[in-house]
Parts: structure tokens; sequence; C-alpha cells
């Protein structure tokens, strides 16, 4: 039997451990170890989508141990060549709210000991100025109820941040602030995947007062609460998604000699 592949996938979040109502679940293998969970893959939107929980089915890995080589890798061993990567962050700031959904157009890296790229010999120099696809953000945030653009800083985790920590996030002008958005949008992008990240925020980090800070359940509760308006916006986008060939998100290493393995597709059908 042929294994199913996907044009598009989605990887969930904190709380957003199921997607498709009817999927078939493929076990796939990489070089660099399991990936999170088992790859669903169905359809929705009229496209053939893939669904890969980042913490695994039960969230069983904290940020800083997400294998997050290894499931890159796998979407694009499945055929995937867009991936929409909702996620759970904080908010910097006054310009957002808890509720508030955005789609962010740069990234900081504030991440330590994370291995951040599939290069290990030679010379490949991935450029990454603006480190969001333009065709999946738009097809994000052509919804009403979505903010495009921002600054979401990425920090190790997984505790939470100092009150100083964020009041200086904020200070450099960062609205977002997550913990699982690198080494993620840079893989994608070394794989030659478009990538757009959908936040939503769930609190507003440390606060400005003593006793404000975050706590893990707040999180949670907030984003279980967003989890069907989720889905009805990613299925809103999938089947606004552009044609992805020649997106500068794969044509950058059109001249470039890659000295890491890029997987064809498995032999497959799709579903």
């Amino acid at each position: 039997m042929s294994t199913p592949i996907a044009e598009v996938a989605v990887i969930g979040g904190t709380g957003f451990y199921r997607f498709l109502d009817e999927a078939t679940h493929v076990d796939v293998t990489t070089p660099y170890g399991a990936p999170s969970a088992p790859v669903a893959i169905g359809r929705l939107a009229g496209r053939s989508v893939a669904f890969l929980p980042r913490h695994g089915e039960h969230h069983d890995f904290p940020p800083h141990a997400i294998n997050y080589r290894a499931n890159i890798w796998a979407l694009a061993a499945l055929g995937v060549r867009q991936v929409l990567a909702p996620c759970a962050v904080g908010g910097l700031g006054t310009s957002v709210s808890p509720g508030d959904l955005v789609v962010p157009d740069q990234l900081v890296d504030r991440t330590s000991g994370r291995v951040q790229t599939y290069v290990t010999s030679g010379a490949v120099h991935l450029p990454f100025a603006d480190p969001y696809c333009p065709g999946v953000s738009a097809a994000l945030a052509a919804d009403g109820a979505v903010t495009a653009g921002g600054t979401m800083v990425v920090i190790e985790g997984p505790r939470f941040s100092t009150r100083a920590e964020s009041q200086g996030y904020a200070a450099a002008g960062w609205s977002l602030v997550n913990m699982t958005g690198h080494p993620e949008a840079v893989l994608a992008r070394e794989m030659r995947l478009c990538y757009a990240t959908l936040a939503l925020v769930t609190d507003m980090d440390a606060g400005e007062s003593v006793g404000q800070g975050v706590g893990q359940e707040e999180v949670f509760a907030l984003f279980r609460a967003n989890l069907e308006r989720l889905g009805d916006l990613l299925g809103g986008a999938i089947g606004r998604l552009p044609d992805p060939t020649g997106c500068s998100c794969s044509a950058w290493a059109d001249d470039i000699e890659l000295t890491y393995e890029i997987p064809s597709e498995i032999p497959s059908e799709i579903p």
C-alpha cells in the first residue's frame, strides 16, 4: 500500500493536537530521528493536508526539546510545499491584546543551544531578511479578524520571561514573544518550503506590575477556547493559498549547491 502525500501542512501548537476529521496517520523515518508524532493526512478546502502536532500528541516535548529538524524534514518528504504554523504567543506592549490573531512579518532569535540548520559542511548561507512566506502570510491575513505584521521574539523556554526581559523586548519594538518559532522557520526555508506563522495572543507576558506574570494554565485555557476559531481560519487560508511555484522561499537555492539532503517525495498517492 502506498503512502499518502500532502501539498500543505499545518503544524499545531500548544493545545492544538488534532485538526483533520478523517485522516491517515503516517510514520515517517528521517535522518534526524523521529518527528514529534505520526503525521495525519487528509483533505480540507479541496487540498491534501498534513497535520503534525509540534509538541507531540499529548504535549510530550517542551519547546527546547522538540525535534524541529525531523518535523520539517518529515513534511518535506511527504511532498509538502506550504506550511501554516499556528502558535501561542505572549503580547508585548499595547499594540496587541489577549485573543488577538497576528501574522508576524519579522522574527528575532533569543534561543540558545538549539540545532538551527541542516548545514553541517560547505558554504550554504541562507538569505533570511524576510523570514516568512509572503504568499502564505497573505492567505492567513486575508481574514478580517487577523492583524498583518509584527515582530515575534523567540525565547528558549520553558520558563516564561522575567519582567525586565519582557519590558526590554517591548522597548525594542517587538510585539510578540514565543518559544517555538525558531528554528522552525529557518529549517522550513532551508527545505525550500513556504512557511508562515499564525500567532494567537494568549496573555500579556510578564505584565507591567508585580503579580501580573503569566502562568501555564492561563495560556492553555485561552488557546483551548480558540481552537474552533483557529480551525475555521486555517481552513479558509488553505483554500486561498497561491501556487508556490517560483516563490522566493524555494528559488533562493536555485543556483546554490546545497550540502544537505532535501528529501524526494516518498512513493505515494494523494488521498
